[in-house]
């Protein structure tokens, strides 16, 4: 399945699943009176109302490439992905302010009751198989919006577990467990909010990739036989893929079809990396005495590429 159909899937089934948890939730406390229950549900509405954004936002970004976006149209999901970190944080904050209320008022009540235990755990284990399918998603697609929408799974599971555990506290004789909980976990999901937007604004700004994809990129540069040597390597993220631009050093007796032959087979290997959107090769023949030296290459390969003293 393309990746477009996969991430507009995945959209609609998270979107479905918020919205059948409100209905859930919101019957439930309409027969309890449970604020937990009823305080989940909420949480579970602002979800379904950002989950209509992704889904939005996933549509524009699967859009293929045209004349005013011949890169398509991927560089939208971090916008995506912070969007869904502004709800993480409304979530957060929210959680924290009923937690706080609740405990300086002194006035606890939490329903007793099957019904809103129950309700509870059956959203904590929808939230937790959306939260694993999300995250494999986004690792096989390389979506940003699709793992911020895990981490928000994730939260979901922990908002259900401090509800599930006032519920159970009230119905043992303490009370006092629900707000506590409450106020523990939104640190939790604020922090998860941090988190989402850090690895977010690495996209906007044009971050380099981890080094371990840095060392891949220039190893498979210089895996070609031809190929002599590697300077000035850039790589750096546009919207959530990576565009890499490097100089190939050759020998300069090659001719301009074995030269292109080179530069062809170059760009090829490292576009083959899932990540990496454009590839950008440069060839330095020797004798134009472009070749030099480049301590992060010679870093991430562990050494000297070849002896520059005898360089012109």
């Amino acid at each position: 399945m393309s990746r477009r159909r996969t991430l507009r899937r995945v959209g609609l089934l998270v979107l479905a699943a918020n919205l059948a948890l409100v209905v859930g939730k919101g019957v439930v406390y309409y027969w309890t009176g449970s604020l937990a229950v009823g305080s989940e549900a909420v949480n579970s509405l602002a979800d379904s109302a950002y989950s209509l954004v992704i889904v939005a936002g996933l549509y524009l970004t699967t859009q293929p490439p045209d004349f005013e976006h011949p890169h398509g149209h991927e560089r939208i999901e971090p916008f995506v992905s912070l969007f869904v970190a502004l709800g993480i944080f409304a979530a957060g904050g929210a959680v924290l302010w009923q937690a706080s209320s609740t405990l300086l008022s002194g006035d606890v009540s939490v329903a007793r009751g099957p019904a809103a235990a129950s309700i509870l755990v059956v959203s904590g284990v929808v939230k937790y198989l959306l939260y694993r399918y999300c995250l494999r998603v986004a690792d096989d697609t390389n979506s940003p919006a699709l793992a911020a929408t895990a981490l928000d799974n994730r939260n979901d599971i922990l908002t259900a577990s401090a509800a599930l555990i006032g519920v159970l506290g009230a119905m043992a004789g303490y009370p006092l467990l629900d707000p506590l909980a409450a106020g523990l976990v939104s640190f939790g999901i604020l922090y998860t909010g941090v988190e989402v937007v850090q690895d977010n604004v690495d996209y906007l700004v044009g971050a380099a990739p981890p080094e371990d994809l840095r060392r891949e990129i220039i190893r498979r540069a210089l895996a070609h036989p031809d190929v002599e040597g590697a300077h000035d390597v850039i790589a750096h993220y546009v919207g959530p893929e990576i565009d890499v631009s490097l100089h190939i050093e050759v020998q300069g007796d090659r001719t301009l079809m074995e030269a292109h032959r080179i530069e062809t087979d170059v760009v090829q290997s490292i576009s083959s990396l899932a990540e990496v959107d454009d590839v950008f090769v440069h060839v330095d023949p020797r004798e134009a005495g472009e070749w030099k030296p480049d301590d992060e290459v010679d870093r991430l390969v562990g050494g000297r590429i070849h002896d520059r003293e005898d360089e012109p």
